[in-house]
């Protein structure tokens, strides 16, 4: 029986593929159409491969910084040698990083075990490869653009502020008129225009934009790095804040200032906000001071900020949700203290391994309770990127004991096996409790001091409430209840069941 799909619509192998290498032909290098596509290629190739390589380094568990200069020199080097044997520029690509990161993949070993073993399948399954149908390559290609460019994504961009939603517009809507570099080109004009329109100056970037405005020295009293931003920092000049930032230990504390800063744009918040996350962990603290004065159009903690007049300072907006009046009604109640503002301040919460692997965007909702030492917030979170990213949120509980515990990580079985396999924690089983070992998985980096904290008692309780993952790390606790927000009685019962919690450890350290 032939195959019911047309040859002219399936993958074609050549019958020897070591003879059928392509030779290059020099004959267009002077070609105005062949140097167009060849800069095309390299603005797209460059752009996908930064941008890769910072999401990588989000994800990365070890919390290290990729050499951007080197990182694209060797794709350079990479793909004049794949072009003289006729095969495609070398670029970064974010999904295969992204599935290496999540196997434990911790080096460059794992890029070349890829591909090895894509060379070993092309080889080995010629056969089957020539059975897809184009059609279906094709169909993969268009649900990854509608991915990247999906009306959540434009939601996404247009919460930030409506400037990043006309900004972007702009840059599609010629791209798919003129072409990527015209594209590019119409996105940093309308970028500088909307910037002047919303500053109502011209002036404020043509006058300063040659000036040095980034001034940085080391406190010689407390040893902080104090780093002062004036004029304006956007896209235009954020290289000079940037370089600054780069010579700072990572471990030490820097203070950015912009206080003389008449405008900072989303490319700069979004930028600081990343060096305020590695910071953090790698023991650093990076605080960000003077934008009390600068006035943002939305609660987006990346949306632009522009000094106003002190009679035009920035109120907050009270127009709660039905569900944060309920919180604020809860707070009442519980005398709690409730915070309904986007922070993106993550320190406390990048110490547990839940978040090795996860990037963090940001809290809100915050229900704090200083006398008993907790708090309570919503948090966005991601896994992965770009079209390997999934959002989530989901309702935390984080309480400070003020006393160290054992390190531990407790879940129901079917989830927490796929992070024991990743960080090479051992399960502990109790032989008297066979009803706990089954329905929990409790790992620790000291078995005997986990298995010392978790008695009879705090086993008899865990028991009867199987739905928490709880994580511990030093004086803290981490305690999740559903992979989403959670509703007002439910938060109810998480303060309920951690109140108990913290009561039964407390105990155990008395005694």
């Amino acid at each position: 029986m032939d195959y019911p799909i047309a040859s002219n619509l399936l993958i074609s192998l050549p019958e020897n593929l070591l003879s059928s290498f392509p030779f290059p032909d020099f004959n267009k290098i002077l070609d105005f159409q062949f140097l167009g596509i060849v800069l095309s290629l390299t603005l797209i190739s460059s752009i996908e491969s930064l941008l890769s390589i910072k999401a990588v380094d989000k994800l990365d568990p070890q919390k290290r910084r990729s050499n951007l200069n080197k990182d694209l020199r060797a794709l350079g080097l990479a793909s004049a040698i794949s072009g003289f044997f006729g095969g495609l520029n070398v670029v970064t690509v974010i999904a295969r990083s992204s599935v290496n990161v999540n196997n434990s993949a911790s080096n460059r070993s794992s890029n070349f075990f890829h591909a090895f073993f894509l060379l070993l399948f092309v080889i080995l399954f010629q056969n089957q490869i020539q059975k897809i149908a184009l059609p279906a390559l094709a169909a993969i290609l268009v649900y990854t653009g509608y991915k990247l460019s999906s009306p959540s994504n434009i939601l996404g961009i247009a919460r930030i502020g409506k400037e990043q939603l006309a900004i972007f517009l702009a840059t599609l809507i010629t791209t798919l008129l003129g072409g990527i570099i015209l594209g590019i080109t119409i996105g940093i004009i309308s970028a500088f225009l909307i910037h002047v329109l919303i500053n109502n100056s011209f002036l404020l970037f043509t006058r300063n934009i040659l000036k040095p405005n980034v001034l940085m020295y080391r406190e010689e009293e407390s040893g902080n790095y104090y780093v002062s931003v004036k004029n304006f920092c956007s896209f235009l000049n954020f290289y000079k804040l940037k370089k600054m930032l780069d010579e700072i230990p990572e471990n030490a504390h820097a203070i950015l200032d912009f206080s003389l800063c008449e405008f900072v744009d989303h490319t700069v918040m979004e930028g600081v906000n990343d060096y305020r996350r590695v910071f953090s962990r790698k023991g650093g603290l990076f605080e960000i001071i003077g934008l009390d004065i600068h006035l943002a159009d939305t609660e987006h903690p990346f949306a632009i900020r522009k000094v106003l007049p002190i009679k035009e300072f920035f109120a907050l907006n009270k127009n709660l949700t039905k569900r944060q009046l309920s919180l604020e009604k809860l707070s009442k109640v519980l005398n709690l203290s409730y915070n309904p503002e986007m922070s993106s301040e993550s320190k406390s919460l990048d110490q547990f391994i839940f978040f090795k692997t996860k990037l963090i965007n940001y809290q809100n909702n915050q229900l704090i309770s200083l006398e008993n030492n907790f708090s309570f917030f919503d948090l966005s979170y991601s896994e992965g990127a770009f079209i390997a990213k999934e959002d989530l949120k989901a309702s935390f509980l984080l309480i400070n004991l003020k006393e160290k515990i054992p390190s531990f990580m407790l879940d129901k079985e079917m989830f927490l096996g796929t992070i024991n396999e990743r960080f090479k924690y051992k399960d502990l089983d109790f032989k008297k409790h066979p009803v706990f070992s089954k329905r929990f998985y409790l790992s620790g980096s000291n078995e005997s001091q986990v298995r010392t904290l978790f008695d009879e008692k705090l086993i008899n309780f865990l028991i009867k409430n199987v739905d928490y993952y709880i994580e511990s790390k030093k004086s803290y606790l981490l305690i999740k209840r559903k992979d989403r927000l959670l509703s007002i009685e439910e938060i109810k019962k998480l303060l309920s069941f951690a109140t108990e919690l913290v009561l039964i450890l407390k105990n155990k350290k008395n005694e």
